[in-house]
């Protein structure tokens, strides 16, 4: 059996592995045509601000990929016959950047599809200017490196996860930031307004010119073909000389228009991660639930699901059918220096039969939200923010419906050991408890 996997990230090298785990007589082939081996996208940050070298990017040695039996093959696939089961490669000008060259034709008996997502497209005008800048990919990075010589301001558009990794990016080197976020607050469309207010606090006390309900208008060009910096809707001009979008993700699915697979937003898939072609699987960031589990999205960017993903469809492919179950939602992130945790269902807004319990620290930096059921007291979800939780307790809790007098009553046991100097809890448990009178 020769298992054909399309995309090198953490969903797709995740299916690579499990695959050899459960199956030491295969052949397994893994094509990428960004980079030569898997590499960390979370750590491109830390590289461009210097707490990490290039080479630090790949969690794995170059010599994994031989002893596990796994070809790695660099190469645009440019047609998926499905028919014949053959995968044809987009010519390559130049192939002297790598070892890994492609085929002419790749058969294979199982396909995996695993190739991402790419920026949402810009609309504005200017977006086509050198200087401006996503953060997606080893390219973007290198794109980001060549303008920072004399570089005095950066102007970030989002109010995503992203957004607040260019700009910590940006200001680690000295460039002094603005980020446009349209909402009344950061991460508004995500966090409750509390946890936004603090965050966006946060994000303004390193410096960062934070423009809330604020948009971009129009990217300007210094008659060169270069930015010189942006027009907001509010009609204010901003001099700089990089444009950071960062708009979100969709999935990578531009080339696949003219293949017979199912594709709305992603490629659809069924509980078992399977196409609409027999032997086609598609898991990470291009593929679409038809049917997700109650609280989930039918398409998940996130490195976690990605990599559940990986592990489930090994299975299926090696004859195990296993149905995709993601389980609690789980999340983290980092604004700047403080890390943010989120478990289960905790929506921006909400309405009963819901209702949430929610402290925070007088100094700005660290807060706490319980998120429950009025009619049954069982709690669905929790987030932290400057709190270091205990992941496997916060999500047994929500797995087994314990109620809210219980986890307020337990939070000892799910803190982590990292916060022993200061145990936030007890006094949080008191708080919360006081709410409840």
């Amino acid at each position: 059996m020769h298992v054909v996997i399309i995309g090198n990230g953490i969903s797709g090298i995740s299916a690579a592995r499990a695959v050899r785990s459960l199956n030491q007589k295969c052949r397994i082939s893994v094509i990428s045509d960004e980079s030569d081996y898997f590499y960390s996208r979370t750590a491109l940050m830390y590289v461009f601000m210097g707490q990490l070298k290039s080479e630090h990017l790949k969690p794995y040695p170059n010599s994994l990929w031989k002893s596990e039996r796994i070809t790695l093959i660099r190469g645009l696939v440019e047609h998926i016959d499905t028919e014949r089961k053959n995968i044809l490669f987009k010519a390559r000008g130049d192939s002297s950047h790598t070892h890994f060259l492609p085929p002419d034709v790749l058969t294979y008996d199982r396909l995996v599809i695993a190739c991402g997502s790419v920026p949402r497209p810009p609309l504005w005008p200017g977006a086509h200017l050198i200087g401006v800048c996503h953060l997606h990919t080893q390219g973007d990075l290198t794109k980001m490196e060549s303008l920072m010589d004399g570089l005095k301001r950066a102007v970030i558009v989002g109010g995503g996860l992203t957004g607040v990794e260019m700009a910590e990016m940006m200001y680690a080197r000295g460039v002094e930031v603005t980020m446009l976020v349209r909402e009344p607050g950061y991460f508004a469309n995500v966090l409750p307004p509390e946890e936004s207010e603090l965050v966006s606090a946060h994000i303004q006390s390193h410096g960062i010119d934070l423009r809330l309900n604020t948009e971009l208008k129009s990217i300007e060009d210094d008659g060169t073909g270069r930015v010189a910096g942006v027009v907001t809707s509010a009609g204010e001009h901003i001099a700089c000389g990089l444009v950071g979008l960062t708009i979100g993700v969709r999935p990578n699915v531009g080339w696949l228009e003219h293949t017979p697979l199912d594709i709305r937003d992603g490629i659809l898939v069924d509980e078992y991660l399977r196409s609409s072609i027999p032997d086609i699987f598609a898991i990470g960031d291009c593929a679409e639930l038809r049917s997700p589990d109650e609280g989930r999205q039918p398409i998940e960017a996130m490195w976690y699901t990605g990599r559940l993903m990986g592990e489930t469809v090994a299975r299926t492919v090696c004859g195990h059918p296993t149905p995709y179950r993601p389980g609690v939602w789980y999340n983290s992130a980092k604004f700047f220096d403080m890390l943010y945790h989120a478990y289960g269902y905790v929506p921006n807004t909400w309405q009963a039969p819901y209702a949430s319990l929610y402290w925070a620290h007088e100094n700005g930096r660290r807060s706490f939200r319980l998120m429950y059921r009025l009619d049954t007291g069982a709690v669905t979800g929790m987030t932290s923010l400057g709190i270091a939780l205990r992941q496997e307790v916060c999500t047994r809790w929500i797995e087994e419906g314990a109620t809210i007098d219980f986890v307020i009553g337990h939070l000892a046991s799910a803190h982590f050991e990292g916060e022993l100097s200061r145990n936030w809890l007890g006094a949080i448990a008191g708080a919360l408890r006081g709410q409840m009178r």
